[in-house]
């Protein structure tokens, strides 16, 4: 069985949406659903937080390539690795109590 810690979506939404209520709709139909079809053994739960990285329409097709291989790519760097580097290459303040750990 494969374990999954993390997932990768592009998107677009409009302008007034707030990124939260966006992704608590998105967390919340999905947990539902998963768990409706027994997708897993047990009940289906989404971790508490999210990261967003926002990107322009220019670099759609390099974004969805990269989600299209993540895969193979965190077989070459974990998410917690290229997340962290993220948010340094950003700048973005952060704790890393708070950072996802990768799965063993």
């Amino acid at each position: 069985m494969v374990q999954l810690n993390h997932l990768h979506i592009a998107l677009g939404y409009k302008p007034h949406q707030l990124i939260p209520d966006l992704l608590q709709d998105i967390k919340g139909h999905s947990f539902k659903w998963i768990n409706e079809k027994k997708f897993v053994n047990g009940k289906f739960t989404w971790q508490a937080g999210y990261g967003v990285f926002s990107f322009s329409h220019s670099q759609l097709d390099v974004v969805i390539n990269y989600i299209n291989n993540q895969e193979q790519h965190h077989k070459k760097k974990t998410f917690q690795q290229e997340y962290i580097r993220l948010l340094k290459k950003y700048n973005v303040t952060f704790d890393e109590k708070y950072i996802l750990r990768d799965v063993d």
